[in-house]
């Protein structure tokens, strides 16, 4: 079976955060308290809109693993009804309602939102969506950037089969300071192995 790779979505016009959650006062300890709730409109939306994802993921044929280093971009067509309003306002309840599936990313963290085009159309106001993953991985530009500092660096370092926590950071993107200019810092040489000529220590 084909694996698709590149997700199309096309959603309602949700939510905003401003008709997401809303507030009521509850007595606690004798002392009044603001508890937040998700309104009715937001619950129906994430509900219908996770069975729709559900749906066109299976249908389309996205079969990537969900896998919590791996980010996505997300680039969005809006179709508003009204010219008054911000697209900045939407996206938490898509990407809630995404999230909900658990087939794409197990927590929205990992996504790079986009907004590639604004347009006007109160006859059919929606916005569509285009899923697809980065190139990058962790602080690489790509996989063959990766490639490229896992065999100059970990390859021969006793570090490796330990599960090194260098290149383990790398991969989920944390900036390090022994990591530069694709070389490591905390390269250790295996005992017995040579390189450029040297015994290592």
């Amino acid at each position: 079976m084909y694996i698709a790779d590149v997700l199309h979505l096309t959603s309602e016009i949700p939510p905003s955060v401003n008709h997401y959650l809303a507030y009521r006062a509850i007595m606690r300890r004798g002392k009044p308290y603001a508890m937040s709730y998700k309104t009715p409109e937001a619950s129906r939306y994430r509900k219908e809109f996770a069975d729709y994802v559900a749906a066109e993921v299976e249908k389309q044929g996205w079969d990537l693993p969900v896998e919590k280093a791996r980010h996505f971009y997300i680039d969005a067509i809006a179709y508003f009804p009204r010219t008054d309003m911000d697209i900045s306002n939407y996206w938490k309840v898509m990407l809630d309602a995404i999230t909900d599936t658990q087939l794409i990313w197990a927590d929205d963290n990992v996504v790079c939102e986009r907004a590639q085009r604004i347009y006007y159309d109160p006859k059919n106001p929606r916005i569509e969506l285009t899923i697809r993953p980065v190139e990058y991985i962790g602080v690489f530009d790509n996989a063959s950037q990766m490639e490229a500092f896992i065999a100059s660096n970990c390859i021969g370092c006793a570090r490796y089969k330990k599960n090194c926590s260098v290149l383990r950071n790398a991969v989920e993107g944390r900036v390090q300071d022994v990591v530069h200019g694709g070389k490591c810092e905390k390269h250790k040489k295996l005992k017995g192995d040579k390189e450029h000529g040297e015994e290592k220590e």
